[in-house]
């Protein structure tokens, strides 16, 4: 992995918003650490994760009013905060193998787009699924994305297209999925990436 890249998930380079989301990493990988003499069998999964970060970062139970619904996707649902000025999503991390991924990629996120930062407030038992909560600037749309926009705007930071609406970038060993015209607003001109989902190239 990129020493730049390592220095992000590790905390050791500042990333705006992203107290929350170290210290839960740091909780997991203190815990993988606790577990290391357990067979493998019994080492923790998502589910487990999931519990345990319920347990020890548990979300504002007010923060959250489902009366200001908005919109979903097939990993989150969006509503509206009470100042208008963001909005809350919770997200099951149904596309990442472990919360320790979600966890990297909101991390990541906010290294790539400051502007759109997530926050994370914590995590909340929502209907029979374990969902993170987090806090995210709310960007008023007033033109059409021009895909071409956004693709130039990833190669000029060193990301490819790879297909469809995906981008990687070799040397950061980093893919970007799913940048579409709905997850890539403008607002005077200028592009906001407000759904990400992020992966760390292992291998």
């Amino acid at each position: 992995m990129h020493h730049e890249i390592k220095n992000v998930i590790s905390g050791l380079t500042p990333v705006a918003k992203s107290g929350t989301i170290i210290a839960a990493l740091s909780f997991l990988g203190t815990s993988k650490n606790a577990s290391s003499t357990i067979e493998k069998s019994e080492l923790i999964n998502k589910k487990d994760e999931a519990k345990q970060l319920v347990n020890n970062f548990s979300a504002p139970a007010n923060e959250l009013n489902i009366e200001s619904y908005l919109t979903e996707g097939a990993e989150q649902q969006v509503y509206l905060y009470h100042d208008g000025k963001y909005v809350l999503k919770t997200n099951d991390a149904i596309f990442y193998e472990t919360w320790k991924d979600y966890l990297e990629s909101l991390l990541l996120h906010n290294y790539f787009f400051p502007a759109t930062a997530y926050e994370l407030l914590g995590f909340m038992v929502k209907g029979d699924a374990i969902v993170a909560l987090v806090k995210q600037a709310f960007v008023c749309i007033d033109e059409v994305t021009n895909l071409e926009d956004v693709r130039q705007f990833m190669n000029d930071n060193g990301f490819s297209i790879t297909r469809n609406n995906d981008y990687f970038n070799a040397d950061l060993k980093i893919l970007i999925e799913d940048l579409h015209d709905e997850n890539v607003v403008v607002n005077k001109g200028v592009l906001f990436f407000i759904d990400t989902v992020i992966y760390i190239k292992k291998s």
